[in-house]
């Protein structure tokens, strides 16, 4: 067993470092990782990477699972009540997302700050304030990203609201017949 997962060890240490799916081997309470297949005695789980989403599936199991953006971009497969549920929890999410960006934004000027302190430059030294801008514009650029998506989702909650609304009033043709 310590044979094998030295192997394992030294098969993940030697590939690419780039990989955008890995593989979880599960054997009784050991777990490895690696960038290859598992053996045939280790339960496999596929850890894939892509665009800022993790995902995990049980390679093991065949199933066919619908994916959730998929679900959510078709509207088809998902109640307007769950829909808005997930547009309401994604807005909460970025966010919560723009308050981190803050929390790092306040880090990296303190950062910024103890360097200046350090060597000695003064408040107004052109290179701090080109580095401070710079930082400043990266952050207010990765915030304005995530309020742009914000309104989007906003309208789409809106219009999904409206939608509703209007399936759930009576329409003229069936109250004549009341």
């Amino acid at each position: 067993m310590g044979k094998l997962l030295l192997t394992l060890t030294f098969m993940m240490l030697s590939m690419g470092a780039h990989a955008n799916s890995i593989y979880k081997c599960i054997k009784g309470d050991k777990i490895v990782f690696s960038q290859s297949s598992c053996p045939k005695e280790f339960r496999q789980h596929e850890i894939q990477y892509q665009l800022g989403i993790t995902t995990e599936t049980d390679t093991d199991k065949k199933r066919q699972s619908v994916d959730p953006l998929q679900a959510l971009l078709t509207k088809n497969t998902i109640s307007k009540e769950k829909l808005l549920l997930l547009i309401g929890s994604e807005i909460y999410r970025l966010k919560q997302e723009n308050s981190y960006y803050e929390i790092l934004r306040a880090s990296e000027k303190q950062k910024l700050d103890r360097k200046r302190y350090w060597q000695k430059q003064a408040k107004d030294d052109p290179e701090f304030i080109t580095k401070i801008d710079e930082m400043n514009a990266h952050f207010d650029n990765l915030i304005q990203i995530n309020l742009e998506a914000i309104d989007v989702l906003k309208q789409h909650q809106a219009k999904i609201q409206a939608e509703s609304t209007e399936d759930e009033k009576p329409s003229p043709a069936s109250e004549a017949k009341q």
